[in-house]
């Protein structure tokens, strides 16, 4: 079971993506956490990537492709995984397709959770964030017993800037200029799968799952 999850950003595909990994005993795959673990571990890719991030510069594709295709190597993938937040660009779809062929495997599902750009820039503008702890809420959907005050440690809860809505309009348009493509890739390749992400959180999982299971 080898399964990419689409979305923008806020959509709640990273949500699901844990969901199912732990639902089939797989791996949820982010490329931070690849990044993070190879190099912590002194690896030769993770030397590399450093490389660039000390710089500010983005990992070129063909590094981070090779960085995930190393990641599939591992026991824990044996059985498949879920990748989460990669491919982004459509040279990145291409190369880890190549990649993958190689050795006789393939993505089979490309599951898109699709919410409109006003739902997800309500659901994001609605997060707090408690300062101390980092504890997260949301004013309608998860709200704090005091109003601004976070339940665990009362610290003070804040929109971060990542969450204001001018800050997520521009994540949006940057999503749909680099990332949006990738929907049509894996349409024409016909493993695109899509499902309603306004949805309750159990009912959009439901619904993954009745993808993958048919």
């Amino acid at each position: 079971m080898k399964i990419i999850m689409l979305g923008a950003p806020g959509a709640g595909k990273g949500t699901q993506a844990k969901k199912l990994a732990e639902k089939y005993g797989i791996p949820h795959i982010s490329t931070g956490d690849i990044f993070r673990a190879n190099i912590k571990n002194g690896t030769e890719l993770g030397k590399k990537a450093k490389v660039f991030m000390d710089q500010g510069l983005l990992v070129p594709d063909e590094l981070v492709v090779d960085l995930v295709v190393d990641r599939f190597k591992e026991s824990d993938c044996e059985k498949g995984y879920v990748l989460d937040g990669f491919p982004r660009t459509i040279p990145q779809a291409k190369a880890l397709d190549d990649a993958l062929a190689k050795n006789g495997d393939a993505v089979e599902y490309a599951i898109d959770v699709d919410v409109p750009d006003e739902n997800i820039i309500r659901r994001m503008s609605g997060r707090r964030a408690c300062v101390n702890c980092g504890g997260t809420y949301h004013i309608v959907t998860i709200p704090p017993k005091k109003e601004g005050i976070c339940d665990v440690c009362e610290g003070e809860l804040i929109l971060r800037e990542d969450d204001k809505p001018e800050t997520v309009e521009k994540r949006l348009k940057v999503y749909h200029e680099q990332t949006q493509p990738l929907i049509d890739y894996y349409k024409i390749k016909g493993i695109l799968k899509s499902v309603d992400g306004t949805k309750d959180l159990e009912e959009v999982f439901n619904e993954i799952v009745n993808i993958v299971e048919a």
